[in-house]
């Protein structure tokens, strides 16, 4: 077998005034897109039932969750958090940001569906694909 030569990739990480910046674009995503489409209200249930979709940044990464509000008796109150979508960031795009965009399947394993896309078009991308959408 022989060696594959070592190979230099220049990348770069996302500053915090990026991150703010992309989490703000998502931020109105979220409000003006997804929420009104998926979640215009809440209806609790004797079931877990979805009570809010948000964002957050975990490293290069940024989830889109749906927080949801358990109704069972012995666990009423009590929320937990479930991902549907991510962008992770593409580090190896100088120029651009670039992200893939990733589904969380129901196995808890996450797939890259889109590559290197634009943060516009992943948005597009998480609006338009079914499997991009929230569980509600």
């Amino acid at each position: 077998m022989s060696k594959q030569p070592k190979r230099w990739v220049r990348v770069k990480a996302l500053t915090k005034e990026e991150k703010a910046e992309i989490a703000a674009v998502c931020g109105r995503f979220i409000t003006d897109v997804l929420k009104p489409r998926f979640l215009p209200e809440v209806h609790p249930t004797a079931f877990n039932y979805p009570v809010d979709i948000l964002g957050k940044w975990r490293g290069r990464q940024y989830s889109f969750i749906t927080r949801y509000r358990s109704g069972f008796p012995e666990t009423l109150g009590q929320e937990f958090n479930a991902p549907f979508a991510r962008l992770d960031h593409d580090e190896e795009h100088i120029a651009e940001p670039r992200f893939d965009v990733m589904w969380h399947r129901h196995t808890g394993e996450w797939r890259c569906l889109h590559s290197s896309v634009t943060l516009e078009e992943a948005l597009r991308l998480i609006e338009d694909d079914d499997l991009l959408h929230p569980v509600l």
